[in-house]
């Protein structure tokens, strides 16, 4: 029997609107999983006299318990759950696909453009071990990339750099260059310093622009774990920043009600056996609002974005064969090796015989 029946017509036509190609199952249990900023004030499905007993059939799932944070993952190819501790309830078959970005990227579009929950896990969904799953990038096609840069006042004065995020702005890094946990961080070039950077990424979870500080957290669906990859050299960030594979995010995405104030979060980063980064979010110059904010005010946001926030001291090189991991309290750990497989000389790099700077190779140090 299918998991509607008896639910009204009302609610069936609206989940034949939203996934027209996924079995039934929708019901306002779905605002579990929706950020409360993202929420209209009502639901907006037509209710019958049984709905509540089928509402009632869903399958546990911690919403939001103190200390418990909901996590959404992609895992195995692009299967979408929630993750439980050491559970992950699959959620796949009722969410479809759009433009090739990944279901957790259509849950949170369709969020954002029908004002009414994506989704909610049919009544026998099917749970999993995460030590069982290949864990995926959760979001593998963003629609953009921002980062800001030097958003730490210890890493402007370790870079010796005179300006921070509040003169530089925000700068945009190639959305082909994300990867997932477990992936693999390719350097391009073989003598040219490459370091690692752990950061916060914010998740955006509607359309937006020209956004107050105060208003900018409603934009917000959720926090992920970044790695910022950078070379060191003359070009500039964007080109720098932007190889494939040079910006690691994940290992799921953590909604937004559960972590009510960022700044309270501790990150640290390990390349190897040794820490290199220790922080709270509550160091950067541009907060997580005032970031937000200053972003819509230079273009419009749209759900799926994904924002750097920036790294604190504690940058350094790495070479082929480690391992990086970022992990901030509340949200997971992302780890990922490094490799320069198929990586050639800087100066035979395409156009360097016409490049006047001539620029010294920074070979990194294997110690």
């Amino acid at each position: 029997m299918s998991p509607l029946a008896g639910l009204g017509d009302g609610v069936a036509v609206l989940h034949q609107r939203l996934m027209p190609n996924a079995s039934p199952g929708l019901g306002d249990g779905a605002w579990a999983f929706v950020p409360a900023a993202l929420r209209p004030t009502a639901c907006a499905v037509a209710r019958s006299s049984s709905y509540e007993p089928a509402l009632s059939q869903l399958p546990h799932v911690d919403r939001g318990q103190e200390g418990i944070a909901m996590k959404l993952a992609r895992f195995d190819g692009d299967r979408l759950g929630i993750v439980e501790g050491d559970t992950v309830v699959d959620i796949t078959d009722t969410v479809s696909p759009r433009r090739g970005g990944g279901r957790l990227h259509s849950f949170i579009e369709a969020v954002a453009e029908q004002g009414e929950p994506a989704t909610v896990p049919a009544p026998d969904a099917v749970r999993h071990r995460l030590s069982d799953l290949t864990l995926a990038c959760p979001l593998p096609a963003p629609p953009k990339v921002l980062a800001a840069p030097v958003n730490y006042l210890d890493h402007k004065a370790e870079m010796t750099v005179e300006h921070t995020v509040a003169d530089l702005g925000v700068f945009l890094k190639a959305r082909t260059s994300v990867i997932g946990p477990g992936d693999t961080v390719v350097l391009p070039y073989t003598d040219m310093r490459f370091d690692q950077e752990g950061e916060l990424g914010i998740v955006i979870g509607r359309r937006v622009r020209n956004l107050s500080v105060e208003e900018a957290m409603t934009a917000v669906f959720g926090y992920t774990c970044l790695l910022d990859m950078s070379m060191r050299s003359t070009e500039d960030r964007s080109t720098r920043k932007s190889f494939d594979t040079f910006t690691p995010i994940g290992p799921w995405v953590v909604t937004a009600d559960e972590i009510p104030d960022p700044a309270a979060l501790g990150l640290r980063c390990w390349v190897g056996d040794t820490l290199r980064q220790e922080t709270t979010i509550a160091d950067m110059i541009f907060d997580v609002p005032t970031l937000v904010a200053y972003a819509s005010s230079v273009m419009t946001l749209e759900p799926g974005d994904v924002i750097a926030t920036g790294t604190p001291k504690g940058v350094g090189p790495v070479v082929d064969g480690d391992r990086i991991a970022v992990e901030i309290e509340a949200i997971g750990r992302l780890e990922v090796t490094v490799s320069d497989r198929g990586a050639i000389p800087y100066g035979q790099r395409v156009g360097a015989a016409l490049s006047p700077a001539r620029v010294t190779a920074h070979a990194p140090s294997h110690s």
